[in-house]
């Protein structure tokens, strides 16, 4: 049975600066999206993205392509009501158009419901995302008017399934369940960024910036989710819900904490 590796910080940083010496490195994984983080923590000897540092506050592990409009993913969390069970039990049905490989890849009544949404605007399917602060919810919102017209067929469908107004109940995350798992996800973290290219249709990522991200701070996160650099994301079909993401754009992860240590 092999030895679980357990690094300290020090030894991590270490073998960060050596797996950014290495240059360019193949992707582990090939044709999967995730694959930076992947082939990093095959590199690092780890499961998943949690470090094992012992006598320490727990850390994770964040990674991200360089010069992309890609968006780190911070968690996964389902709206409330829970007990609702909105994207597969509302937005699928409700809400959903038919999936683009309805009929071939899946069944032929296969929905989609693939949303990204924030709070500076709305998505051209008329959801965006609402603050009340007096209520402490991050609430999201749905305005038919401001479909685009290119989803007029689609409207119309909506209209009859459950009428034109604003959600009811609307889906919502209390501000408590928020900062408690926001927190737990991101307490401390470290933030590794890679260049990417492609050689004969394979990746090869070179591991350029690393920071040391250390106490979470949540008003920041507020403010980030006002400011639509961090987004949330609905990714769901009729055979699978992906989850609703929290997501962020790109170098925007150090605001969220009060100290920064830049590692390369």
């Amino acid at each position: 049975m092999t030895k679980p590796i357990i690094y300290t910080k020090a030894t991590l940083i270490a073998k960060l600066k050596e797996i950014s010496a290495m240059g360019f490195i193949p992707n582990a994984r090939k044709g999967n999206q995730g694959g930076i983080g992947n082939t990093l923590e095959d590199l690092l000897g780890i499961e998943e993205n949690n470090l094992p540092i012992p006598n320490a506050t727990e850390w994770e592990l964040k990674t991200q392509r360089l010069n992309s409009t890609s968006l780190t993913t911070l968690f996964h969390m389902e709206p409330s009501p829970r007990a609702v069970r909105f994207v597969p039990q509302i937005f699928l049905p409700k809400y959903g158009w038919p999936h683009k490989e309805a009929g071939k890849r899946y069944p032929k009544r296969e929905m989609s419901f693939r949303q990204t949404i924030h709070g500076l605007s709305r998505s051209d399917r008329g959801f965006m995302v609402k603050i009340d602060s007096t209520e402490r919810k991050f609430l999201i919102s749905f305005d038919a008017k401001s479909v685009d017209i290119r989803h007029e067929k689609w409207l119309q469908l909506v209209e009859k399934r459950i009428g034109l107004k604003e959600l009811s109940p609307q889906p919502y995350w209390g501000f408590d369940d928020l900062e408690y798992k926001a927190g737990t996800k991101l307490l401390n973290t470290f933030y590794v960024q890679a260049e990417v290219k492609i050689e004969r249709g394979r990746e090869y990522y070179k591991y350029t910036k690393v920071m040391m991200l250390k106490k979470f701070n949540f008003d920041d996160f507020l403010k980030a989710l006002d400011e639509a650099k961090i987004l949330i994301d609905f990714d769901a079909r009729t055979g699978h819900n992906h989850g609703t993401k929290f997501r962020m754009r790109q170098d925007c992860l150090p605001m969220l904490y009060k100290n920064v240590k830049i590692i390369l």
